[in-house]
């Protein structure tokens, strides 16, 4: 290549997006939050392989669906020849470790997970090629109250999060007999209304005719709607832990709203089925899916076991959280590091580790492009960091073993600058942090003195 010709920029694949700086915290304090929601409902996490056999996939979601014909990223192992996917979806997994793992030999396993899935598909808003998902699996329960407590624990999510705009749409499909009944009638329905049909609703007519009634088709709408209903065709089992569900929903104070539309095309799901959906993201409106899903177990190899789960789309939350006005957080640390000479720098570096050892996050000035920096300069990072304190050292401090430490936040006028010993500092700061009484970092101050 010619040195005067200039390298061809690499981008990213469409659909697989970074995760920059300035909405890290916001991811960050989702998964922290959701983590400890979960965790307080006794939930353990378990973490599975991002690629799988495709025969794994291709067995739960069905050989013929969209996902496994069109959107799946799948491959040949080079070395082996195996038929490979990167996970499209996470239950799939989970419920392949439960069994390989034999997992509920002891008992019930309240199970949660987060992480990459992938799917070709169109990106759009909140939903992309390389998408994230967190989710919880409750397996080895056969009650209505495992389903009621999956729900109540999204609520509680929203809730810890400020995310207001969520609601929570419910039904029950019932189980593979009651389905197949209102399967006839409801083909029977549609055929005798065929020329209302449009091509995709044509195609699914034999294969899948539940997915028909979750059309979007603005000329569809009266058909489904008028469609036989899989509520009326429940057994009396069915009925009741329907019933069960509500009751408990309800004496919680949880609102729902029962959707008889909502249906899942995929066999081994049965019984109670819910989303949490929104009106702020467009047509990308559910951000939680869940239900319950009793044979798939047995359609894996495994012995029948009762189990009920929801995924959510993290992107599509931290959207959420955004428009419900998450501040941006400035803040990278506690304490930046003000330096100017060698001498100073090396006292600089001492400092920052003791405060490190005292549980604070801190930044140390280091050269860029433009050079070491003048304090000026670096001063005005320090304020862009966030930081609740800055630590200054130049020459005549190195010569007193002292350094200025000055509070960078407050009402203007109330930043106060101390000239404090070497030796003090991390006592200095760790005391006018914790006693402002704010949550801090666990703070165990080292009790080595800093070399001067």
């Amino acid at each position: 290549m010619s040195d005067n010709k200039k390298a061809e920029k690499i981008t990213a694949i469409k659909g697989m997006n970074d995760l920059l700086p300035q909405d890290a915290h916001l991811w960050e304090l989702f998964e922290n939050t959701a983590q400890s929601v979960v965790q307080s409902y006794g939930f353990q996490q378990i973490r599975t392989p991002i690629v799988e056999n495709t025969s794994l996939f291709a067995r739960a979601i069905g050989a013929v669906t969209d996902i496994v014909e069109k959107e799946m990223y799948s491959f040949t192992d080079s070395m082996n020849g195996d038929a490979l996917t990167l996970r499209p979806e996470g239950t799939a997994g989970v419920v392949r470790s439960v069994i390989e793992n034999n997992l509920v030999y002891e008992g019930p396993k309240r199970l949660w997970y987060k992480g990459q899935m992938f799917r070709h598909e169109k990106p759009q808003r909140g939903r992309y090629r390389q998408f994230h998902q967190f989710g919880c699996e409750a397996v080895g329960f056969t009650g209505p109250d495992v389903d009621a407590e999956m729900i109540m624990m999204c609520r509680r999510l929203w809730d810890d999060l400020g995310l207001e705009n969520i609601r929570l749409e419910l039904n029950s499909i019932g189980d593979a007999d009651e389905r197949a009944k209102h399967r006839v009638d409801l083909i029977a329905y549609l055929e005798s209304h065929s020329e209302l049909l449009d091509a995709e609703a044509q195609r699914r007519l034999h294969t899948n005719p539940l997915r028909i009634l979750d059309t979007k088709n603005p000329a569809m709408q009266e058909l489904v709607n008028n469609a036989p209903k899989l509520l009326d065709y429940l057994g009396e089992g069915s009925l009741a832990h329907f019933n069960g569900v509500q009751k408990i929903l309800n004496h919680n104070n949880i609102p729902f709203t029962i959707n008889t539309r909502l249906v899942r095309g995929l066999d081994y799901y049965n019984r109670t089925v819910f989303e949490w959906v929104t009106d702020e993201l467009g047509t990308q409106g559910t951000v939680c899916a869940g239900g319950r899903y009793d044979p798939l177990f047995e359609t894996f190899g495994g012995k029948p076991t009762p189990a009920v789960g929801f995924a959510m789309g993290i992107e599509r939350l931290v959207e959420l959280m955004k428009s419900a006005g998450e501040p941006a957080d400035p803040n990278q640390c506690d304490v930046y590091m003000v330096h100017q000479g060698e001498e100073a720098q090396m006292q600089a570096f001492v400092l920052a580790e003791r405060l490190r050892d005292a549980g604070l996050d801190v930044v140390l000035h280091c050269a860029a492009l433009s050079g070491a920096g003048s304090f000026k300069s670096q001063m005005k990072k320090a304020d862009g960091s966030g930081a609740s304190f800055a630590v200054i050292i130049g020459e005549s401090e190195v010569a007193s073993a002292t350094a200025n430490v000055k509070a960078m936040r407050g009402e203007e006028g109330e930043h106060q600058q101390a000239t404090v010993a070497f030796d003090s500092v991390v006592d200095y700061i760790v005391d006018h942090i914790t006693g402002d009484g704010e949550e801090h970092h666990h703070f165990h101050v080292h009790d080595e003195n800093c070399k001067h």
